[in-house]
């Protein structure tokens, strides 16, 4: 009764001034101060993240290859000129299709494999399965100038040269290991009693595994398919010996051929890179939406 009375002349006064009453702030909601803040510091980050592209794209625009030294010179003379002679003088579209080839085929062989097996070892006990997992985190330790060596002659005896099948394996020797770890954190968090009840409905363990268990990895998947995909979008060394072929050659060799011993066009350079990331971005804009989502759920298990 008594908070009644007193509340009741302050609202009868308040609408009598004509003025609002004080908004509550909620529990757990940040004051116009602090969101102010926080929005100015993401900003800030955000022009930070974006600055050396938009630097590479500004250099891309300078016609002479020592434009770099002198950016501000840029400005009076920009021209498409490096972009048009890299699709027109170049192997371009040859690397474009090696790289294209090579990363969607360690994509598709990566992810395959890394999901089966991280589905067989976060669902099947067998003898060994907890040593299985830790060997293929060993494997990642090894530097790749150890590596390089006994991958060549092991592609050598295999007549995988200068193939695009060979470097897709090598490239899925570092990819699956890292994967099959993410694949089976994904596949701890869905409830086991999923594939009861696709065994109950007589579906086998792998029509269990296809028809009710990848649908509800998608977040997963996207994750391991989208470090498959750098991973062999960006990688050089191996690349670089094992494709002996100019034809062959992916983006990140191909960038290699504007510098030489005593020269470096830089501007032809920053044209190339700048075609090169529309790829990546494009694969990353259609896995966007599930990788927040794959990489959370994929940690919270071991």
């Amino acid at each position: 009764m008594s908070t009644t009375t007193v509340e009741a002349p302050v609202n009868q006064q308040e609408s009598a001034s004509g003025t609002a009453p004080r908004r509550v702030r909620r529990r757990g909601e940040n004051s116009r101060g602090a969101a102010l803040a926080s929005h100015g510091v993401l900003t800030v980050a955000s022009l930070i993240a974006l600055f050396p592209v938009a630097w590479l794209v500004f250099l891309s625009l300078g016609p002479d290859k020592d434009d770099y030294l002198r950016p501000g010179a840029i400005w009076g003379k920009m021209t498409l000129d490096n972009y048009l002679f890299v699709l027109r003088d170049t192997k371009f579209f040859d690397w474009l299709t090696s790289t294209m080839i090579v990363t969607l085929g360690t994509t598709l062989i990566g992810v395959v494999i890394s999901a089966t097996t991280g589905y067989a070892v976060s669902r099947m006990r067998f003898p060994g399965y907890r040593k299985f997992m830790w060997v293929l985190l060993v494997t990642q330790m090894f530097p790749v100038a150890v590596l390089m060596v006994p991958m060549y002659q092991i592609l050598s005896g295999l007549q995988l040269v200068d193939n695009y099948l060979g470097l897709i394996l090598v490239y899925c020797t570092t990819t699956v290991p890292y994967c099959a770890w993410l694949m089976k954190g994904y596949f701890d968090t869905i409830p086991f009693e999923i594939d009861e009840a696709g065994r109950v409905d007589g579906l086998s363990p792998f029509g269990t595994f296809a028809r009710l268990i990848l649908p509800l990895a998608k977040p997963g998947l996207a994750v391991a398919a989208f470090y498959s995909f750098l991973t062999a979008f960006g990688e050089v060394a191996f690349a670089s010996t094992f494709m002996l072929s100019d034809s062959k050659y992916t983006f990140a060799v191909g960038l290699q051929t504007f510098v030489s011993q005593y020269d470096a066009q830089r501007n032809l350079m920053a044209a190339t890179a700048v075609l090169v990331a529309i790829p990546a971005a494009a694969f990353f804009y259609f896995v966007q939406r599930n990788l927040v989502t794959g990489l959370t759920a994929g940690g919270t298990k071991g």
